[in-house]
């Protein structure tokens, strides 16, 4: 099968490789390439800046929010590119890809005004507060609680795995705000500034060495009542609404991230004589396939239309695929590594095909385990009987 893009799309195209190039090759050379989100903070804030001046930060926005309305053939261009010229993870996207499209689907006019500029020319970093200890795949199972007084929220409670929440401006908060509720009810989507008296974020260091992972405390932390997305005990529907944007044109993206780490198992095992080796070949030749598949999926939810209304079911098995096909590759570096794959370097900081394959054991388990994952397939996308509850 062969997908391509209109021929009038090739000057778009240019553009954004000609800009990403001469960025990435000239004042953001040093961040070129690199894999985490919270390395050399002030210049990744400088990055988002410049891709936000430059209206490329947020290219399917409308332009009156700093975007370019562009199409989705376009969005996808552009995310192809970005990963194309090994850019590093963008320490915004949550705002970006999640969070700002949220507001522009279901947010009010104020809220948009206030919010999204800053987003937009990246003058502001969000972090999530949905998983907490004890419930971090059951996201309806929320103790953090919030109440209401006067023109305000008071916020106590825990949130876990925030990833970002060391250096993040803002979160956006699901918390229980009617009492006594339980499940999915009751439940309400606040935007809560992290920089106040009453929010804690402490860094989680994992097995990588790297810190990207928060837990965050709410104690007596304020959050304005203008501040929350839709109405009261409706934060549920918010939260949903979130989580299909993750489903959008950033998976393309995320993709040309896994080519770039294939291409560079597939060289060092071309180096190291692996390539030779007739079990290797067939697990690359495997990766290579799943790697189309996974393409062809994304470009089919896209081609659904409106993520952010009703999932498909291309959409709901997404991150169940992905998941599972990454930690494959990651084994499959490590096997190709071979010895050298366990030497950190820099300082103990690990290669970034080690780190991929570390990191990869969690892609099963945070955004909903595999378990999970199916649980939702099921019952969602096949409207399959409900796995009985206690």
């Amino acid at each position: 099968m062969q997908l391509a893009f209109a021929p009038e799309l090739k000057a778009f195209r240019q553009e954004a490789a000609d800009w990403l190039d001469a960025q990435l090759a000239g004042p953001f050379q040093s961040i070129r390439g690199q894999t985490n989100q919270i390395d050399n903070v002030e210049e990744r804030r400088a990055w988002e800046a410049a891709l936000g001046e430059a209206r490329w930060s947020v290219v399917g926005w409308p332009e009156q929010w700093g975007g370019r309305n562009a199409s989705i053939a376009q969005q996808i261009i552009f995310a192809e590119e970005y990963a194309r010229a090994k850019g590093p993870p963008r320490a915004g996207h949550l705002g970006v890809e999640l969070l700002g499209p949220t507001l522009i689907a279901l947010g009010n006019e104020d809220q948009k005004a206030r919010f999204l500029p800053d987003i937009a020319r990246g003058r502001a970093i969000w972090c999530q507060g949905y998983s907490e200890p004890g419930a971090g795949s059951d996201l309806a199972n929320v103790k953090t609680k919030a109440r209401l007084e006067g023109d305000r929220y008071i916020i106590d409670g825990q949130k876990i795995w925030t990833s970002m929440g060391t250096i993040a401006d803002w979160c956006f908060v699901v918390a229980r705000t009617t009492p006594g509720s339980v499940g999915n009810k009751g439940l309400s989507f606040l935007m809560v500034p992290m920089d106040q008296p009453g929010v804690d974020a402490r860094p989680i260091r994992q097995m990588t060495g790297e810190a990207e992972f928060a837990e965050v405390f709410f104690d007596g932390a304020e959050a304005l009542a203008i501040d929350r997305i839709g109405e009261e005990g409706e934060g549920w529907k918010v939260a949903m609404a979130l989580l299909g944007f993750e489903r959008g044109v950033s998976t393309l993206a995320q993709q040309m991230h896994f080519r770039n780490e294939l291409d560079e198992i597939i060289a060092i095992a071309k180096a190291n004589g692996k390539a030779t080796d007739p079990l290797i070949r067939q697990k690359i030749a495997n990766a290579h396939a799943g790697l189309k598949i996974m393409r062809y999926n994304g470009l089919r939810m896209l081609s659904d239309g409106d993520t952010s209304a009703t999932l498909s079911g291309a959409a709901y098995t997404y991150k169940l695929y992905w998941s599972r096909w990454h930690v494959a590759l990651g084994e499959l570096a490590m096997e190709v590594m071979g010895q050298h794959g366990e030497i950190g370097v820099n300082d103990e900081r690990m290669n970034s095909l080690t780190t991929m394959y570390l990191m990869s054991r969690s892609d099963t388990i945070y955004a909903g385990t595999d378990q999970i994952q199916r649980n939702i397939i099921s019952e969602r996308a096949l409207n399959m009987p409900r796995e009985p509850r206690g």
